[in-house]
């Protein structure tokens, strides 16, 4: 069995070493899409009957391509000290799925992030009407306590002081979560274009592999 020589070894240990922070990458991708799926002021938010779930589908795609990420890294990082074609042919194959799916999450979370900011508004604005209803009360309260706002886009003096320093609801519903949908957008496009130069090493590589046993 051929090893490969020269500036060729020289790309084996490049993509060793490319796998293991790509190892490092999932697992801070896959922090970032937990973090904001488990982060206390966002699960309050999105909390309740009727509450909106889109903002979640991009951090759900964003926790499984950082899990993807982690188990495709270890095996990246296999393949290039084995020098076996298949697997670094598998971790190509991988790395494009992930690259897919990190892209589709960042232009989602880009695409979508006035919808998404208007279906919070719209559940906050319901909550406010329907104010006989128990539960439109507390989210109502919830969102007062965890943005620290309160009312719609005009002043509503059963709910809100006259306090000029306190914005209003739909501001800061609109403020927090372009924050987090910047977050994903910028990740997911980040690391997809890290995913480019491992594609480009593993496919170096595997043909360099290829070439040396075929010379053999």
């Amino acid at each position: 069995m051929g090893k490969v020589q020269g500036g060729m070894k020289c790309v084996k240990y490049l993509l060793f070493v490319f796998n293991f922070i790509f190892w490092l990458s999932g697992s801070l991708v896959l922090a970032v899409g937990l973090w904001l799926r488990l982060d206390p002021d966002t699960v309050q938010l999105l909390t309740g009957d009727g509450a909106p779930e889109t903002f979640f589908v991009a951090v759900y795609i964003l926790i499984g391509a950082g899990a993807l990420m982690m188990l495709v890294g270890f095996f990246g990082c296999f393949g290039a000290v084995r020098e076996s074609q298949c697997l670094l042919a598998s971790f190509f194959a991988c790395l494009l799925i992930i690259f897919a799916a990190e892209v589709a999450a960042g232009v989602f979370g880009f695409i979508n992030k006035e919808q998404i900011v208007e279906e919070v508004q719209k559940f906050y604005s319901s909550s406010i009407v329907d104010n006989s209803n128990a539960n439109s009360t507390t989210i109502t309260a919830m969102y007062h306590t965890v943005l620290n706002c309160c009312g719609g886009s005009s002043p509503n003096p059963t709910l809100c002081s006259e306090d000029e320093e306190i914005k209003d609801c739909l501001t800061a519903i609109t403020d927090f979560f372009n924050e987090k949908l910047y977050i994903i957008g910028y990740v997911g496009i980040g690391i997809a274009g890290v995913m480019i130069i491992g594609m480009i090493f593993s496919m170096v590589l595997c043909c360099a592999i290829r070439n040396s046993r075929e010379v053999i």
